[in-house]
């Protein structure tokens, strides 16, 4: 067999995974006994497994986390009210195939963003297209974006993400053109993607912050009444790893 121009046909092709795979197998004596199906298939496992890490990488990329969090990592030990059983239960990403929301609320410190982050972080693993957002960054892009000619391009990018990370809300009141950006994205997204939020303020404080009763109701309505709640409290996480070090 002509091994180098078989591997440069695979690379060619795009076929890493096969490629590497073969250049493997014809270095290990211990697979001569496997027949032609057999090694075929570690080939084609290997180019799967190849495609499939690739695609994770790009939608770990394009989500743009603000942290490097995962579940296996999430410290359980620290008091602040996280239930473990109900985080597992999340991890499965079941309410992102069921569209529905997760709200995570607690004061500063309390390990909000990494806790979003990832859970964001899993959906990536397990297929989703995922986004992450700060709430005031967003903001300023969208206002931004009605000056330029980008504000429908960039709802259409936020309406096509699977999961849609919305970090920090509730830092401050929301103006008129917030409230109807904000429903705007959540109208886009209402029973068709799934949206996480995390705010210090409390949700019964939510209307209230929103301002406009009227649209209020229709934010909340299209946030609150499916979502999964993770009610955090405690001292700063920060404040007890930098008592620590």
């Amino acid at each position: 067999m002509l091994l180098h121009p078989t591997l440069e046909k695979l690379t060619t092709l795009r076929f890493t995974g096969m490629a590497t795979a073969l250049d493997e197998q014809m270095r290990m004596n211990s697979l001569d006994d496997l027949g032609f199906e057999e090694r075929l298939g570690i080939l084609l496992d290997r180019e799967m497994a190849v495609r499939q890490t690739r695609r994770m990488n790009t939608r770990l990329r394009k989500a743009r986390l603000r942290q490097d969090g995962c579940i296996e990592d999430i410290n359980f030990r620290h008091p602040r009210g996280l239930d473990k059983s109900l985080v597992m239960r999340l991890a499965g990403c079941e309410w992102i195939k069921e569209h529905n929301n997760l709200i995570i609320t607690g004061p500063t410190g309390v390990g909000k963003t990494f806790l979003s982050c990832a859970f964001a972080q899993k959906a990536c693993r397990e297929g989703y297209t995922t986004l992450y957002l700060r709430i005031t960054k967003l903001f300023e892009d969208l206002a931004l974006s009605k000056g330029d000619g980008r504000y429908l391009k960039l709802l259409a990018s936020f309406a096509k993400a699977d999961l849609l990370v919305l970090d920090d809300y509730g830092l401050e009141q929301l103006c008129r053109d917030q409230r109807h950006d904000l429903l705007e994205i959540l109208e886009d997204r209402h029973g068709l993607k799934s949206t996480l939020v995390t705010s210090q303020l409390p949700i019964d404080h939510w209307h209230e912050q929103i301002g406009d009763p009227t649209l209020a109701d229709a934010i909340l309505d299209r946030l609150v009444h499916n979502a999964h709640k993770i009610k955090l409290d405690g001292d700063s996480m920060r404040k007890h790893n930098a008592n620590l070090t």
